[in-house]
């Protein structure tokens, strides 16, 4: 049920980076009232300032205080416990108030100080990358959020991820740092594994790399998703040791940071290739001998014989 037909949360937010600051402004639009929020760096004030401007900028401890209904913390995973431990330990925090986090990695026990206090606890992650600016905002609609919660509480995180115009997605508490290693892996490493593509391109003379990997990469990401293991193309599914030899070789001479990314992701796609029976474990043979032989150095590449 939305924010129009129930009484609105008062809100306040301890982190207002990326993603604090779009999601009290998403709350904000969606009715309630965000009255305070944290913030000391520059670029962290300028995100209050256009993103909640009916926000007040206090002290973690003012705003924690002023959130009667409903503190969001968004602070860095590494952080989290010892801000939830500070913020209870000053008595900023009281039974009844819903204490929420947007960590992807931890789940109820970081919030354990909050529970001993009285507060509810509730851990909610938005599956989504962001830039901290009001381009996000139009991102949000129908996106997931991990969200961790007691029994009790899973009604008012209903109510929560539905006011953001998301859909959740319950996770266990045992199984957080696993559905964050699934997001990061896929999420993160792809931003690298693009930028690499985009830096061999650009030194293989080609002038405008996203030119060329747009079409391409939007392709493969939706054939993925829609086939799965079956949307395998290129040297590594066919088998041709060759081809990966001869790309070895010049990532060696050109770039010799990504050989390893390189045979790691390789040997990881012949693998899948292989269960999947998009190749042939016998056409794998000839493939495995060259990222093995490259995964043990350049010696065993070159065909000398270990000392």
């Amino acid at each position: 049920m939305s924010a129009s037909t129930r009484p609105p949360l008062t809100v306040g937010v301890v982190g207002a980076g990326r993603v604090g600051a779009v999601l009290g402004a998403a709350l904000s639009r969606a009715g309630h009232h965000v009255v305070a929020a944290a913030g000391v760096s520059a670029a962290t004030r300028s995100r209050i300032a256009e993103l909640l401007p009916a926000a007040v900028n206090r002290p973690a401890d003012e705003v924690a205080r002023a959130a009667t209904d409903l503190l969001l913390l968004a602070v860095p995973d590494d952080a989290l416990g010892t801000v939830v431990a500070g913020l209870a330990d000053t008595g900023a925090l009281r039974p009844g108030q819903v204490v929420a986090h947007t960590s992807g990695a931890h789940g109820l026990a970081v919030l354990g100080p909050a529970a001993a206090v009285g507060a509810r606890p509730l851990a909610l992650h938005p599956a989504m990358t962001f830039t901290g600016t009001p381009a996000d905002l139009a991102n949000l609609p129908g996106i997931s959020y991990g969200v961790t919660t007691p029994p009790a509480l899973r009604p008012f995180a209903t109510r929560l991820v539905a006011d953001l115009d998301g859909v959740p997605e319950w996770v266990a508490e045992s199984d957080r740092p696993l559905y964050h290693a699934a997001l990061a892996h896929g999420a993160n490493h792809l931003v690298t594994l693009v930028n690499e593509a985009t830096d061999r391109l650009r030194e293989a003379g080609v002038g405008q790399p996203e030119k060329v990997l747009g079409p391409l990469l939007r392709a493969a990401l939706e054939n993925a998703l829609r086939l799965g293991d079956a949307a395998l193309t290129g040297p590594v599914s066919r088998g041709d040791a060759g081809t990966v030899a001869r790309h070895l070789d010049r990532l060696a001479q050109v770039a010799p940071e990504s050989v390893p990314g390189y045979l790691a992701l390789a040997r990881r796609t012949a693998d899948r290739a292989i269960d999947a029976g998009r190749l042939r474990p016998v056409d794998a043979v000839s493939l495995l001998e060259v990222l093995a032989d490259r995964q043990r150095g350049p010696a065993f590449a070159a065909g000398e014989a270990p000392a």
